[in-house]
């Protein structure tokens, strides 16, 4: 994902803008990271260079989870704990 496309994406749910972006792998697009929404506590993986960008009713919360788990070091303490739809709190 390209680091300017921020600009315009809004959150799919409340359609915040700005979201935040974390970036954890970066080659010369970002491959692997989190969009998140401030307002909604949503999160959106950034896997393979593509943002998932889904409504609540078409995310799989094991895919969510095994990403959370992936990137646990880096994602947010506040998402871990409160992310929706989707979060680790039972396993703090």
């Amino acid at each position: 994902m390209k680091r300017r496309l921020m600009e315009i994406l809004a959150c799919p749910i409340d359609k915040f803008h700005p979201l935040e972006l974390h970036v954890f792998q970066e080659n010369e697009e970002i491959t692997e990271g989190l969009i998140v929404c401030p307002r909604c506590n949503r999160f959106y993986p950034i896997k393979e260079e593509i943002p998932e960008m889904l409504p609540d009713e078409l995310r799989e919360a094991k895919d969510d989870l095994a990403f959370l788990r992936k990137w646990r070091s880096k994602v947010p303490e506040k998402i871990l704990r409160e992310g929706r739809p989707f979060n680790l709190a039972s396993e703090l």
